[in-house]
């Protein structure tokens, strides 16, 4: 009988878990770091547990004396050259945020042909994944929330009114939701248009992260919504590297 796993995806803004049992997935929660006691409470004694984390270090001391109160000492993931058979073709393999290596780990399981990983977080990710088990490279964008906040803190008349989507905006709060759900599916259109083209075929779009429901109504392209990529890439890691 193999050990539970905590797996642990530690975002900006968010914390994500859940608990592995026989390889079978149980637990799942989410949490705001200002109340992360949910997290290692339904935790067993014999637990081992990994961590992908791509916030700062503040975050990372905070989750780690979290778990040690429950006799819990992760595992850090970091981003490597290559698993299994998915290649990272980073300049710098280890400075690749962690959070995209384990989706693209996951992609690679749920797709072995060309795909666009699009992550909708804090920030937003586009990584291109080709039928070779290539990383090819990736974008990095500000998310919808941090575009609505430049766009608050950085002009005199943008005000914090929610607005709608509309073809032909006619009010400030619906040109500035507008603005900015066009700016995110153009660039991934871009990024399609590109690997389509690249690899002569039709990319499929694999969206995770906050965001993506809201996104996903909008994007005329072969989509699918994964809500827990990043913690699927963990679960493939672990069960890979503590086989046994």
């Amino acid at each position: 009988m193999s050990a539970p796993r905590l797996l642990v995806d530690a975002g900006n803004t968010r914390v994500k878990w859940v608990l592995v049992t026989e390889n079978r997935w149980s637990d799942e929660g989410a949490a705001d770091y200002a109340d992360l006691s949910a997290l290692a409470q339904k935790a067993p004694a014999s637990v081992k547990c990994a961590i992908a984390s791509v916030a700062g270090s503040a975050r990372n001391t905070q989750l780690s004396r979290l778990l040690s109160d429950w006799d819990i000492t992760p595992v850090w993931l970091k981003s490597e050259a290559q698993f299994l058979d998915l290649k990272n073709l980073y300049s710098t393999p280890s400075q690749l945020g962690v959070d995209r290596w384990m989706s693209m780990i996951a992609a690679r399981r749920r797709h072995s042909g060309d795909t666009l990983v699009v992550s909708l977080g804090t920030a937003m990710t586009i990584d291109a994944l080709s039928a070779e088990g290539e990383f090819l490279g990736g974008m990095i964008i500000p998310g919808y929330r941090l575009m609505e906040r430049c766009l608050q803190e950085g002009t005199a008349q943008v005000g914090s009114d929610n607005g709608s989507w509309q073809a032909f905006p006619k009010n400030t709060a619906d040109a500035v939701q507008s603005g900015i759900v066009a700016a995110m599916c153009g660039a991934i259109q871009m990024q399609y248009s590109r690997l389509a083209e690249k690899c002569r075929c039709i990319p499929l779009i694999l969206l995770t992260g906050g965001d993506a429901e809201m996104l996903m109504p909008y994007l005329d392209l072969p989509v699918e919504q994964v809500p827990y990529l990043v913690l699927e890439g963990i679960d493939q890691v672990t069960r890979e590297n503590w086989a046994g």
